[in-house]
């Protein structure tokens, strides 16, 4: 299992696990609108898209530059991680530092905890000393997740919608 920048060579792992993201109840939003025959036309660029990101390009308005790693078991896309470059007032409330998913499949086999583990050791990489993270109320193995790997809790906070599940909010050292 490793952490690796975007790459071509998980193109079919990648489709599969974003067509079970949007079979999924409570899929991330960053795959509704997404054809999955179109991305596989075009996946280079979106590889480049993803990359660079690092450098703020490709952003939404209101996002900050992240550095995304996929992880990987072997030949099989597994999930993502996204590392913020900064703490916004907006990420502070619902977003965090580090945002993680894993693909439904390959849920509860404890994926989870080792790619925010690897994603803690990219986060000292970076110069972070300590970072934010947060998780829906609702998200009891995020939320184990995230205490497995140090999370001191800071409290509750708002949803992203007002209708949405609120947030638990924790610190972690690297």
């Amino acid at each position: 299992m490793e952490l690796i920048r975007p790459s071509a060579e998980y193109k079919d792992s990648y489709i599969i696990a974003m067509r079970e993201f949007q079979n999924d109840l409570d899929f991330p939003a960053r795959y509704r609108d997404v054809d999955a025959d179109i991305l596989a036309v075009r996946f280079d660029d979106f590889i480049l898209e993803e990359i660079e990101k690092s450098d703020g390009k490709h952003l939404s308005i209101g996002f900050v530059p992240e550095t995304i790693f996929w992880f990987v078991d072997k030949n099989e896309y597994i999930g993502r991680v996204a590392i913020r470059h900064t703490l916004t007032e907006h990420l502070r409330q619902t977003g965090g530092q580090i945002g993680y998913e894993v693909r439904p499949s390959k849920r509860r086999l404890g994926y989870g905890t080792q790619l925010l583990k690897l994603a803690l050791i990219k986060a000292k990489e970076f110069g972070m000393d300590k970072v934010f993270l947060t998780c829906d109320v609702t998200n009891i193995a995020s939320k184990n997740i995230i205490i497995h790997a140090g999370g001191k809790y800071e409290g509750e906070g708002p949803g992203e919608r007002d209708d949405g599940p609120r947030k638990y909010r924790y610190w972690i050292s690297t």
